[in-house]
């Protein structure tokens, strides 16, 4: 069995009718004479995985044979490549049927006209991969010479990297399908393109349904309603989907093309996100998409599913898919299971014409390939200023771009909302982003704090060793700092696993402490090559995160104490023993949430405590309103006799149940020293 053998492109399904040329191919480098070498294909050559491994290569070649399906007959034949970085060109019996540039957008070639009657035919793909990415869209692939962001980059993915297939087609045939839902989410509005000579008449149907629309073709366009009946909102909770089976009949023939969407409705209204009319808070991580032996091609399809699932077991809610047009199986498992995305393309390294040019290239072709999915809720563009020199306020230029990224994606989808520039200086935004890293909590706190309340409207990045600077959230005067969601869509910090587990829980609930806050994205969610951020490793095994539960961290209800805690395992320092935590509820519910405090002491460092019966006692009562924190529950508690530490677990018990919880570790001993406190 060929690998990564599903159908590759789900939005868009002529599954019916297509053949996986995924699999081993002749590979050879450009200065290399013959072909030696066999590849697998969809693999990047330099993984394990593609049985290549070859670095800085620059030029390479791609070599196989097909056969063209005998019930094909009479049809055209096209050849599609999901990705190739960087730039491909493709023969067929040596014909040139296609040349692309852009290592991440899809790309296809009718090769009918060049093939050689019906037996074997000969496909070859010529790749360019220059080492110097710098004016070109990588994401985060390493350059050389270096780009200036080379710290957090990783080792480079060249060539085929998607799935390439076969399909056939009539010679008049469905060109695109595009479904949305309609504003009072009760119906799909689709616009269909044509290409072809003939004329044509599509039927739209409901999968399932009687329902059923029909249209002539003018001009190469299609605009059609589809009415639903008792209409079922797509929802993390309920993630319902609509297919759609789009029929073109011409004289050239009849095309099918199944494709689907949900109705669901996501709008930023004042400083708060909306999902289908209710509040959303966005409980994000961070996922860069790199596999151990496979690059950033997943090894299989399972693994795409699974990364959401670790995603969604660890509590979060979305996924920022970072500066990468994954896999679309990924958006549609997403779509599946029900979480919420953030998408962006990939990131440029200089500024230049032709790298802007570069990074814009992407755009109409990420809303294309997946504006159907509704679980695609922000789109994002450029990052922290990558590809602008980190100089947005001094460079009008620069300013421009960045505005122009953002007309554009909104010319092409107004339905989401979009970040022209994440992490900070904004010049024309629906979202007020940024990222903050900061390794004491003391500051950390006050840092959030005084961003929210407007007090301050910069904060201070490290954009490499010794090299702090102070970033505004505004790139220009123009730029509100009021009236739009706020995100923290950057931070986390930490050495160790344990020190990040820490970090985690104190900065996350710095950021439940604001009611004014819309979302935050951890970084991240899985370490990567020498990066070790993640809360899993880069196998996506758990990491000891000193008895830290991602999932009640990020949970709908969370508690959040009063406390400045000092270090990893030293929250609270107490002579005595004797603690007093006011507790406050974070509750991000449709209802209100009420019960009891209850605590039970375990070691410092302890594991998370699941069940109801470990904790004693019916402590103050508290209650929190949705979306508003509540006021303060006195907890007090003494170490257990002979214990000089402990960890205080807290828990909100409702109705028999626990649904909040979190821990402070206590000290007595104050003689040692405990480090930086500022």
């Amino acid at each position: 069995m060929s690998p990564r053998a599903e159908y590759p492109r789900p939005h868009f399904d002529r599954s019916h009718t297509w053949s996986s040329l995924n699999g081993d191919w002749d590979f050879r480098a450009d200065t290399e004479p013959g072909w030696d070498r066999t590849i697998t294909v969809p693999f990047a050559w330099e993984t394990p995985a593609s049985g290549i491994e070859a670095h800085w290569l620059p030029v390479a070649w791609y070599r196989r044979s097909f056969t063209v399906p005998a019930g094909w007959a009479g049809q055209r034949i096209v050849l599609h490549f999901g990705a190739v970085h960087h730039e491909a060109t493709v023969y067929v019996n040596d014909v040139e049927v296609a040349s692309h540039r852009g290592g991440y957008t899809p790309f296809e070639a009718d090769v009918t006209d060049a093939l050689d009657g019906t037996g074997p035919q000969q496909v070859v793909v010529r790749v360019s991969a220059p080492l110097d990415k710098r004016e070109i869209a990588h994401g985060k692939q390493r350059s050389i010479p270096r780009d200036d962001f080379d710290g957090v980059c990783f080792t480079p993915s060249s060539g085929i990297w998607q799935s390439v297939w076969m399909e056939a087609r009539p010679a008049t045939y469905l060109a695109a399908l595009r479904l949305r839902p309609a504003a009072g989410l009760d119906a799909i509005e689709v616009e269909a393109e044509v290409a072809g000579t003939a004329r044509a008449t599509l039927v739209l149907r409901l999968r399932g349904t009687d329902t059923s629309v029909t249209a002539d073709v003018e001009n190469g366009q299609v605009k059609a309603v589809i009415p639903v009946a008792g209409p079922r909102l797509w929802s993390p909770e309920d993630p319902h989907l609509y297919h759609v089976d789009a029929t073109l009949t011409s004289a050239d023939g009849t095309d099918t093309v199944g494709g689907y969407t949900g109705l669901r409705r996501i709008e930023a209204i004042g400083e708060n996100l909306y999902l289908n009319g209710a509040r959303l808070f966005v409980r994000g991580v961070l996922d860069q998409g790199y596999w151990p032996r496979t690059g950033i091609t997943a090894p299989d399809d399972a693994a795409l599913r699974r990364d959401i699932e670790l995603a969604a077991a660890a509590g979060y809610n979305l996924v920022r898919k970072h500066l990468k047009l994954e896999d679309p199986r990924f958006v549609h498992h997403a779509d599946v299971l029900g979480m919420l995305v953030w998408a962006e393309p990939a990131a440029t390294g200089r500024f230049s014409a032709d790298s802007v040019a570069a990074f814009e290239e992407q755009v109409a072709p990420m809303v294309e390939r997946d504006g159907n999915s509704p679980a695609i809720v922000i789109w994002g563009l450029y990052n922290e200023e990558w590809g602008l020199d980190w100089d947005i306020p001094g460079d009008p230029a620069k300013q421009r771009a960045a505005a122009a990224a953002y007309d554009l994606l909104k010319s092409i989808d107004a339905s989401r909302p979009a970040v022209e520039n994440s992490g900070w200086t904004h010049v024309k935004t629906d979202l007020l982003d940024w990222h903050y890293y900061d390794e004491s909590a003391a500051s950390w706190g006050r840092t959030v704090a005084a961003l929210l309340n407007g007090d301050q409207d910069d904060f201070p990045v490290g954009l490499g060793p010794g090299f702090v600077v102070r970033k505004k959230l505004a790139g220009t005067p123009e730029q509100t700092l009021r009236g739009l969601p706020n995100l923290n869509s950057e931070y986390g910090t930490g050495f160790t696993s344990v020190e990040r587990g820490w970090q985690l829980r104190w900065q996350t609930q710095e950021l439940r402490r604001h009611d004014r806050v819309a979302g935050y994205v951890y970084t991240e969610m899985y370490d990567i090559e020498h990066e070790s951020a993640g809360l899993l490793d880069f196998e996506r095994r758990l990491k000891d995160l000193g008895g830290v539960a991602p999932a009640d961290v990020n949970a709908t209800t969370t508690l959040v104490l009063d406390v400045v805690p000092v270090a990893p395992g030293r929250d609270l320092l107490s002579e005595s023993g004797e603690v007093s935590v006011p507790v406050r509820v974070s509750h991000h519910g449709s209802e209100p949430v009420s019960g009891h405090l209850r605590t039970a002491w375990t070691p410092v460092l302890g594991a998370t405590l699941t069940r109801l019966d470990a904790f004693t006692g019916d402590g103050p009562w508290v209650e929190a309103k949705p979306f508003l924190l509540s006021g303060p529950a006195e907890v007090r508690a003494a170490l257990p006799d002979g214990w000089s530490s402990g960890r205080l677990h807290v828990a909100l018990v409702s109705d028999g149940t626990v649904v909040a919880r979190s821990a402070v570790d206590v000290d007595t001993f104050t003689g040692r020293v405990i480090g930086d406190q500022h």
